[in-house]
């Protein structure tokens, strides 16, 4: 989903911008102000306790403005996102935006300012007085509610400043001419957000091979948690002997070390644009972890890419495999194999179904050439980085 706030002060053109954007994008708009206005004019009862607050040019309780915003949201349960117009508007309310997006399993995107001197906001927001004769439009509410703004919703700039989620925009120029630079802004924002995909499948079903591929193409990082386990045992370290006994027996290492480093992995690339997780999860507790790993750092899995072999077709691979420099340990040993199989098969179905309800998981048949499959593949990632960025 791709969810934004409209920030600045009144007369700064936010309701118009509002609307050419929530069109472009799709999005459900959400205006506070023009739901308010609608309740006032059918007298309803929320309309009439805000009714008063509005005309003096104060700010609506925030118990009315949740009840208004939760309403409006759930009447669109299949939008691409949401553009919040006049809110938030205070810390507060910052918090209870965060609240809402976390519990629709979602998040802001950015919060966009349009930036505009205190003379033309006057100037416009008295010229709307005389051709919309809007009652918190004269020069006394005017006054009012530009206080009100610097009082109470410059804070929430400093909230989504230290979340690198502000991005201030002159509201000065013709109407096509600020909509021009807030898209730009825009399409900079979801560039920058990260695509995860998780490359799954049993064991010799050919993961580690496309997974590389795709990385390469898609100019994402490829992280295998089996290479970086056989790293440790190389090396020795701690998280090495700890792991060698589970991977020679074909069993899943402690989540404890493959946390530690997919964590570490992540860390050495800040400037990525996303990652290829391989072998990971393997579990659904590995799914759970993983999701939570990266909603730590404001993302989360864009797609499953799972590739199906059979048994028979896995254990040809492995066996061939054994002949060759890349050969594991456990490959050259038949019942660990099985072994291995049977463990895929019991552990991982409730990943496969995890992803499913969320629509994030799609099969491909992986007996058959490597060029096709790659293309398949890779069609299916170009779809997910679409879906994350439009």
């Amino acid at each position: 989903m791709l969810n934004i706030a409209l920030f600045g002060p009144p007369g700064a053109g936010k309701g118009t911008q509002a609307r050419l954007l929530a069109e472009k994008y799709k999005l459900t708009y959400i205006s506070t102000g023009d739901i308010l206005r609608k309740e006032i004019a059918d007298k309803t009862k929320l309309g009439l306790e805000a009714k008063s607050v509005i005309e003096k040019g104060g700010l609506v309780d925030d118990e009315i403005i949740v009840q208004i915003i939760e309403a409006s949201i759930e009447m669109n349960p299949d939008s691409n996102g949401i553009l919040f117009d006049g809110f938030p508007r205070t810390y507060a309310q910052a918090y209870i935006l965060e609240g809402l997006l976390l519990k629709m399993n979602t998040k802001l995107n950015c919060l966009l300012s349009l930036e505009v001197p205190r003379e033309i906001l006057l100037q416009r927001m008295l010229k709307r007085y005389e051709s919309e004769k809007r009652s918190d439009d004269t020069l006394e509410v005017i006054e009012k509610r530009l206080h009100e703004y610097d009082e109470k919703t410059i804070p929430v700039i400093d909230f989504y400043r230290e979340q690198a989620k502000y991005f201030p925009v002159s509201g000065i120029g013709s109407v096509d001419e600020v909509n021009n630079v807030l898209i730009e802004t825009i399409e900079k924002v979801l560039s920058q957000t990260w695509i995860n995909i998780v490359l799954f499948g049993p064991p010799g079903s050919g993961k580690g091979t496309q997974a590389k591929k795709l990385a390469k193409k898609f100019k994402l990082v490829y992280v295998s948690t089996g290479e970086m386990i056989r790293h440790e045992i190389e090396q020795q370290t701690e998280w090495g002997k700890i792991a060698q006994p589970f991977l020679d027996n074909g069993d899943i290492v402690p989540d404890d070390i493959a946390i530690r480093l997919i964590e570490r992995k992540i860390q050495k690339f800040p400037e990525a644009k996303g990652f290829i997780f391989k072998g990971f999860p393997s579990t659904l507790v590995q799914a759970y972890i993983l999701d939570g790993l990266l909603k730590r750092l404001d993302s989360s899995v864009s797609a499953v890419l799972e590739i199906k072999t059979s048994a028979l077709q896995s254990m040809k691979r492995l066996v061939a495999r054994s002949k060759t420099p890349n050969a594991r340990i456990y490959d050259r040993d038949t019942d660990i194999i099985i072994h291995r199989l049977e463990v895929f098969e019991q552990r991982t179905a409730g990943v496969a179904e995890y992803y499913k309800k969320q629509g994030k998981f799609k099969n491909f048949e992986g007996n058959r050439d490597e060029s096709i499959l790659f293309d398949e593949l890779s069609c299916a990632i170009a779809q997910a980085i679409k879906e994350v960025r439009k």
